[in-house]
C-alpha cells in the first residue's frame, strides 16, 4: 500500500511549485484562498468543463477567473466602461476592497479572454475577477502557476458540489480541506494546498464570512443619470454590504443590491467542533 503524499501548504514555496505544476499539468487544485477554499485550474474550455462536471453543474457553464492581485486591472476592458463611471473611481474602489480582503468584481471583459469565461449582459461582454485580496499568500500561488501555464489568467469555481447534484437548497464553499477532500474524492488528480492553520486563515479576516465572496458590478451603472452613480451587489457573499458602500461612499460611488443578491450566501456548517 503506497505511504500518503504529505500535505501541501499555501505559504511553503516548494508546496506552491508542487501544485502550480499540477495545475499546468491539467490537475485540480484546491487551494487556500483568505479564509476559506476555492478551485482554481488551467483556464482552457476542456478543463473548466472538467471541473463543471465534476461539480454537478453543465458542462458549459460560464466561469470566473483569477490572477496574481497585480494583474487584476487587466482583465478588464476600460474603454468599456460607462461614461457616467469615471475609472479613476473605480480602480480606487478594486484597490480598497481588494486591499483589504476576498472580493470579486465583475466588469467589461477584456478581448483576449475566451469565450467560456465571459457572459454577456445588457449587451456587454463581462467577466467576473476573483481574487483573494493583496496579503493573501495564494497570490504567490497564483504567479507561479501563470508561469508555468503561459497565460496571464486561471480559471476560478466555488471549492463545493453543486446544489442540483446534491439536492440541498444551497451548497455553500468549504473551509476545512478535509470535507473538501473528501466531497471531491472522485477526482483522481485532485491537488489541495493547505492553510497551514485553518483557525488562524480565519481569524486574520474577521470582517469576513467564510463563504464566496461578495461581487460587485460595474458595467451598467442603475438609474438615469443618477447621482453618485450606482454599483450593483451581484452576489452577497463574505463581505456585507454595508462594508462595501463604506469603501464606495467616499468615492462618490453608491452601492445597492441586486435582485440575485437579496439572500446573503450562507456560512457552510461542519458536523463537530469547529476548529
Amino acid at each position: 500500500m503506497d505511504a500518503p503524499s504529505p500535505p501541501l501548504y499555501i505559504d511553503r514555496p516548494e508546496d506552491v511549485a508542487v501544485a502550480a505544476r499540477a495545475l499546468a499539468g491539467g490537475a485540480v487544485v484546491a487551494a487556500a484562498f483568505a479564509n476559506f477554499y476555492v478551485i482554481v485550474t488551467r483556464p482552457d474550455a476542456d478543463t473548466v468543463g472538467r471541473v463543471n462536471l465534476a461539480k454537478g453543474r453543465p458542462v458549459h457553464q460560464v466561469g470566473s477567473v483569477t490572477t496574481a492581485i497585480g494583474r487584476i486591472p487587466g482583465m478588464f476592458d476600460w474603454t468599456r466602461i460607462s461614461p457616467r463611471l469615471p475609472v479613476g473611481r473605480v480602480r480606487a474602489l478594486m484597490d480598497a476592497l481588494y486591499g483589504a480582503g476576498p472580493f470579486g468584481f465583475r466588469g467589461p471583459a477584456a478581448e483576449r479572454l475566451p469565450e467560456h469565461l465571459v457572459q454577456v449582459d445588457q449587451g456587454i461582454r463581462t467577466t467576473q475577477v476573483i481574487a483573494p485580496g493583496l496579503t493573501c499568500p495564494s497570490n504567490t500561488f497564483f504567479e507561479r502557476a501563470l508561469a508555468e501555464t503561459g497565460s496571464d489568467h486561471l480559471y476560478i469555481t466555488s471549492a463545493n458540489r453543486s446544489r442540483h447534484l446534491t439536492g440541498a437548497a444551497e451548497e455553500p464553499a468549504h473551509w476545512k480541506a478535509g470535507a473538501l477532500a473528501a466531497d471531491f474524492a472522485h477526482l483522481d488528480d485532485l491537488v489541495v494546498l493547505l492553510h497551514r492553520n485553518e483557525a488562524a486563515a480565519r481569524a486574520a479576516y474577521p470582517g469576513y464570512l467564510t463563504t464566496s465572496v461578495t461581487l460587485l458590478s460595474f458595467h451598467a451603472p442603475e438609474g438615469e443619470l443618477e447621482e453618485p452613480p450606482v454599483l450593483t451587489v451581484d452576489r452577497h457573499g463574505s463581505l456585507h454590504l454595508d462594508d462595501v458602500r463604506r469603501a464606495a461612499a467616499p468615492l462618490g460611488l453608491q452601492v445597492r443590491l441586486g435582485g440575485t443578491a437579496r439572500q446573503r450566501l450562507r456560512v457552510r456548517g461542519y458536523a463537530g467542533a469547529l476548529v
